[in-house]
């Protein structure tokens, strides 16, 4: 499966969130966002597989795609668009087997030895990083910087979503440096207008296209 994925990946991180997971995707989804992931290490798998079908509803109103993390189970039950899954969850293989062809499988990768065995992988995209520093995620992994994003680019030919501290205000140099997108919770989740904000990434994401 050929997949072009969209400048902006927004993370619906639960802790970061000022209103409902719902409320939240019906805000990017309806701003032009075209892919969201939820990412929850604390919801039951119940309670989880229940949210993953009302949100895989929403984004498709709007045409965006629903990506839920770590769990291919819950991925295939909901019928969502994908599934992003770490270095400590089920291999792309693994995930592969369970979700089917039709399902994007995201994984994410934090040196070249992780990058380098992704690529030889079905995996549809790469995630990289954490490009700056980012307290979203716990025991997060030491920096990697625009230049791995750049070796990250000459290594794999799969889309590559860069991830970690990145804004509106570094979101072009990202993409400069070879990122097919940008994975954004913090600066779209505690945004005083989400919308507003994904719009505006959106908008210099359209302006960089045009540039190159």
């Amino acid at each position: 499966m050929s997949v072009v994925i969209p400048r902006l990946y927004a993370i619906m991180d639960a802790l970061l969130l000022r209103t409902s997971a719902s409320a939240m995707a019906e805000m990017l989804a309806s701003a032009g966002v075209g892919v969201i992931q939820y990412r929850d290490k604390q919801i039951s798998a119940r309670n989880l597989l229940s949210l993953s079908r009302e949100l895989v509803s929403i984004c498709a109103r709007h045409r965006a795609r629903f990506v839920v993390n770590d769990r291919p189970d819950v991925a295939a039950l909901a019928g969502t668009g994908g599934v992003h899954v770490g270095q400590e969850d089920l291999s792309v293989a693994d995930a592969r087997a369970v979700v089917g062809r039709d399902c994007w499988v995201g994984i994410s990768t934090h040196n070249e030895a992780q990058l380098k065995e992704a690529d030889a992988t079905s995996a549809d995209y790469i995630a990289v990083g954490p490009v700056f520093a980012t307290s979203t995620k716990q025991q997060a992994s030491p920096v990697v910087g625009l230049e791995f994003v750049r070796r990250a680019r000459s290594i794999t030919r799969k889309p590559l979503v860069a991830i970690g501290g990145i804004t509106v205000e570094n979101a072009a140099g990202v993409w400069r440096a070879g990122a097919d997108s940008v994975a954004v919770a913090r600066d779209l989740c505690a945004a005083a207008d989400p919308a507003a904000q994904a719009r505006e990434f959106l908008r210099l994401a359209a302006q960089l296209d045009r540039q190159m």
